[in-house]
């Protein structure tokens, strides 16, 4: 908790965290200005310019503390919330709300006196007032810009309220959390390199666990993935498998239909009243028996652009996450459950930080008990890779494993280190987990979860059966088993499938590596002290193909023009297809272009060749039948993504705005 008011130390109020832990001073990221507010307290007011560095206190502050000790004796003016410091850590903080001012109120900017201490102290050097506190601000709004039919249930006013204050007091260190990751961006294309930080040295030495998972999150051994669809929901949730992970962020396209009705069936599986009627009148049902659920929300580059808070389009993770935490934590609660979370594309421990600063905080709103709101992590960058053992501790009270995902992580390997042709890859097909940085990875995974108690959850081989074609279908069975098999071998203690028919693949390989434990975490293999393996990305053997440029840009092609039709999980060849995949295809091409790689065949990769491979593959495709309309979108979104000279960090950011 970083104070800077009335509760620090020698302050009127420093009596209501007696008790709390004195980490040291702190200081915030340039990203505040600092006001008192009629000569009795301070505020911060997050800015997107002209903020300035803000000096406090930071304290380690238990929840029973924080909510109960501190927070009654807060200003109705401030609100809980969280502030980015000036070495990247997210924390808790009291963030002024403008709205709150009374008309007359004396406000002054004291950031220049600096802090509350100097204010207090010398009287005569006080500025001017700004005056009354309407000229501040105005109570935070949320407003719908999307169509409003059929979503009333969803967005309720109570709901869209909850959205707009967790917008104002936690998205402004969203958004400098994504500027951090632009700035290590630059730092990498310029040569710099990650490694494990001396500053955390503490944490990776230190003995400590995570809270022991609950109940109905002990047996992972086989886990289902998907979209966030009523239809596929049903079939997840009846498949056999231990955990669904319901998907709103790389396997759900997002137009706005598809995230409202994505929210209606969460609270609906919470009620276990979803259905789904079938054109021939049959009804679709839960079972007896399903499924633990898990939610997948959107990443933290992604905003919610058919709704704004204060005139700004608010972050996608807070308005999936709050309204999930809205409409269904108290229902899966009454049940024995909870609202369990799968967090994607985590760059770090800060990132980490702020997930836990917004889940707390939801919790209190929501008179919820704290650190109910469980999490696995998903390590699908190169960056968190190095970071694991941070990452768990800055959850450790709500974390309860770390999954394996493998697609997202080749492609951050080619968007962070794409302009350095040593981390040139080769045809995707040929960068197996078996190859040496891939098996780095996923063998440190294991042992930093087990070290800290942790379940360690492997992920999706993309081969899937065909039930009209048994010839397809006993590849894509073998090919499975042998993944499966190879995690288990791991240490892994469950395992991630795209499809119900391979749920008992999986099942029966971790039946036989678990006997009659529930998972693994007996497995120990040491954490190893080098992380030079996890960047050491040359695959021995491994060619650039014009097969593989063909493959690159057909199923760019493909995924696209269903995306925008508004599917994000397509069988394409025999392989299951998400926004993770299609990324890995476009940065293919545009690293293999950006470095005239030669192919096989010795011909080399150009802008030039990927046109004439796109064009020959949008005439192909509108044969088969694809719709002309959207392949000719798509075709000009791969263009856009895969053949600019400097890589958009996503695709979807690219084409989103082509959605309903």
């Amino acid at each position: 908790m970083f104070l800077n008011g009335t509760a620090m130390a020698g302050q009127q109020d420093h009596r209501a965290i007696a008790g709390a832990r004195f980490v040291g001073p702190a200081r915030t990221a340039p990203r505040y200005r600092f006001l008192a507010v009629r000569d009795e307290f301070p505020g911060l007011v997050p800015v997107d310019d002209g903020g300035r560095s803000i000096d406090g206190e930071l304290y380690e502050l238990s929840e029973a503390l924080l909510f109960e000790g501190l927070l009654p004796h807060e200003p109705a003016e401030l609100e809980l919330g969280s502030v980015e410091l000036d070495d990247g850590q997210v924390v808790h903080a009291m963030l002024l709300q403008p709205d709150r001012l009374r008309a007359g109120d004396r406000v002054v900017d004291i950031a220049e006196l600096g802090g509350w201490r100097a204010y207090r102290e010398h009287p005569t050097e006080r500025p001017e007032g700004l005056g009354p506190g309407p000229h501040l601000g105005v109570a935070p709004t949320c407003t719908v810009l999307g169509d409003p039919d059929g979503t009333t249930d969803v967005l309720t006013p109570e709901a869209l309220d909850l959205v707009a204050v967790m917008s104002r007091v936690h998205d402004h260190t969203r958004r400098g959390l994504l500027e951090r990751r632009a700035e290590r961006a630059a730092r990498f294309a310029a040569g710099e390199r990650p490694g494990l930080s001396p500053e955390t040295a503490w944490i990776r030495a230190g003995d400590w666990h995570v809270r022991a998972a609950p109940a109905d999150l002990t047996d992972r051994r086989c886990e289902i993935t998907g979209p966030s669809e009523r239809k596929m929901m049903i079939g997840a949730l009846n498949s056999g498998a231990r955990v669904f992970m319901t998907d709103i962020e790389d396997s759900l396209s997002p137009g706005w239909a598809n995230v409202i009705d994505a929210q209606r069936n969460i609270r609906d599986v919470a009620d276990r009243t979803i259905t789904f009627e079938r054109p021939d009148g049959t009804v679709d049902r839960l079972q007896e028996t399903i499924a633990t659920l898990c939610v997948r929300p959107r990443g933290l580059h992604m905003v919610e652009r058919h709704v704004t808070v204060d005139g700004r389009s608010p972050g996608a993770s807070l308005f999936d996450v709050t309204l999930a935490a809205f409409h269904s934590a108290a229902r899966f609660a009454v049940r024995g459950s909870g609202l369990y979370l799968y967090l994607p594309k985590l760059e770090g421990r800060h990132e980490a930080e702020w997930w836990d600063a917004v889940l707390a905080d939801l919790e209190r709103r929501l008179a919820l008990p704290y650190a109910s709101i469980r999490v696995t992590v998903l390590i699908e960058t190169i960056l968190a890779s190095h970071e694991m053992d941070e990452i768990l501790h800055a959850l450790r009270d709500r974390i309860v494993g770390l999954n394996a995902g493998r697609w997202d992580y080749i492609f951050s390997v080619i968007k962070k280190f794409g302009h350095d042709p040593a981390h040139v890859l080769p045809d995707r097909g040929q960068v197996t987990m078996t190859v040496p940085f891939m098996a780095a990875y996923a063998e440190r995974l294991v042992a930093v979860c087990h070290a800290r108690g942790a379940h360690a959850i492997g992920g999706m081989s993309a081969f899937i059966p065909n039930r009209r074609n048994p010839e397809v279908t006993e590849r894509a069975l073998a090919a499975v088993r042998a993944d499966k098999e190879r995690e288990a071998g791991l240490g892994y203690d469950g395992t991630w499938v795209a499809h119900p028919d391979l749920v008992p693949v999986a099942t029966e390989v971790f039946d036989r590596a678990l006997g009659g434990a529930p998972n693994q975490l007996g497995v120990r293999p040491p954490v190893p002290n080098d992380v030079g393996p996890l960047l050491a990305t040359a695959v021995p053997g491994g060619a650039v193909t014009a097969a593989g440029v063909r493959n690159n840009v057909s199923v760019a092609l493909q995924y696209l023009e269903a995306w925008l039709a508004g599917r994000g999980a397509v069988a394409i060849y025999d392989l299951m297809e998400d926004a993770a995949t299609a990324e890995i295809s476009r940065s293919q091409l545009w690293q293999w272009v950006l470095h005239r790689v030669a192919l096989d065949d010795g011909t080399v990769v150009t802008a030039a060749l990927v046109e004439a491979e796109i064009d020959a593959e949008l005439a192909r495709l509108t044969a088969e039948g694809l719709d002309r309309g959207r392949l000719e979108v798509a075709a000009d979104l791969v263009r856009r993504v895969a053949l600019s000279t400097v890589l958009p960090d996503f695709l979807t950011l690219v084409a989103e705005r082509h959605l309903a």
